[in-house]
């Protein structure tokens, strides 16, 4: 590891568990002869509804033009923070994590949307992985149906569906949290070499948040808002930002 940049270590070890993803998720629903449509899901397309986007009985309507703004504006703010504001900001790690927001902004809600509708425009059925989190209404509308629905697909077929039935739909809810939270530990905390246990147990939070508003049967935008927001310094905690996501930023010219 001495020899690699930490965050070269990073975007390796992501890569290597979302080609497995892929491969996985592929595997399980792939059709007849390898094709066209079968290399654009491992290569060209990040989510994993691989069911869906292989089946071309399927047409979705193409996407309209104020989507295809929206998506690039994203793409265009996600460059603004990384490239303009992050470096402008004086103290280190509100330095970092601006930049991580903007990272996410460039991939997640930018870059990706532009690849589902690309991808619609052409034909297969490829929705965004990003939902507007913003408006969802609560911890488990946030985490089941807007953030990430690459991962909440992989999980699903992953884990949930072979657990629930010994384990019952809370159990294997649970597991799909901790299962986040080794992932992201494998990716933040490994490279960072610190701060291990604390993207787990993030996500442990966010799973008894989202376990415990089931059972009192309470959903709240703000609760969901503080609740996974709050404690995202668990996530991308000091160590990541100071060894592996600054020097990253550095390397990018940001």
């Amino acid at each position: 590891m001495n020899e690699i940049p930490r965050w070269a270590w990073m975007w390796g070890l992501a890569a290597a568990i979302f080609a497995a993803c892929k491969a996985f998720t592929w595997t399980r629903n792939r059709g007849g002869a390898f094709g066209g449509r079968d290399a654009a899901y491992l290569l060209l397309w990040p989510g994993m509804n691989a069911k869906a986007f292989l089946d071309r009985s399927l047409r979705p309507a193409p996407p309209p033009a104020p989507e295809w703004i929206f998506a690039a504006a994203k793409s265009v703010l996600g460059v603004a923070l990384v490239w303009i504001v992050a470096p402008r900001a004086s103290a280190p790690l509100l330095k970092g994590w601006i930049g991580l927001v903007g990272m996410i902004f460039i991939l997640h809600f930018g870059t990706v949307h532009l690849a589902s509708l690309a991808w619609r425009r052409a034909g297969a059925q490829a929705e965004p992985i990003m939902r507007a989190p913003v408006l969802s209404g609560s911890l488990g509308e946030l985490w089941g149906k807007r953030w990430n629905l690459g991962f909440r697909d992989i999980a699903h077929e992953l884990i949930y569906a072979p657990l629930s039935p010994r384990l019952g739909a809370s159990g294997a809810a649970l597991a799909v949290f901790v299962a986040s939270g080794l992932v992201h530990d494998l990716v933040i905390s490994v490279p960072a070499g610190a701060g291990y246990g604390l993207p787990t147990a993030y996500f442990l939070l966010q799973g008894a948040g989202v376990l415990l508003e089931k059972k009192l049967r309470i959903s709240s935008r703000i609760v969901a808002i503080v609740v996974a927001a709050g404690p995202a310094y668990w996530l991308f905690h000091p160590p990541f930002v100071r060894n592996v996501f600054l020097p990253f930023m550095e390397a990018i010219g940001a």
